[in-house]
């Protein structure tokens, strides 16, 4: 499964959020059920990213989703938003990267 989730931050705050990014991101890409995972910025708009990480299954994006790590990163980034998060769960119908590996 893999889920995308677009945050879209205050100017101001895109600065303090990668570099809270940088604490965390090697937990998160390690927590149980998670392939692995990717943050995007946008070149035209540097305060919008995207998360795109690989999950098992739903179960574990849930788990992640209900664990303490996540406890302690979303409350912080959140406070940093100037719009609300949008997220998708999707299966992969076709991946081109994997035929090139």
């Amino acid at each position: 499964m893999i889920r995308i989730v677009k945050l879209t931050f205050e100017p101001e705050h895109i600065a303090a959020f990668l570099a809270h990014f940088e604490t965390v991101k090697e937990k998160i890409n390690a927590f149980e059920g998670c392939q692995g995972m990717q943050l995007l910025q946008s070149k035209k708009e540097p305060n919008v990213v995207f998360t795109y990480s690989k999950w098992n299954s739903e179960d574990d994006l849930n788990n992640y989703r209900n664990s303490a790590l996540f406890a302690a990163i979303w409350p912080k980034v959140k406070t940093w938003f100037s719009a609300k998060p949008e997220a998708w769960s999707t299966d992969c119908y076709f991946d081109g990267f994997e035929m090139r590996g």
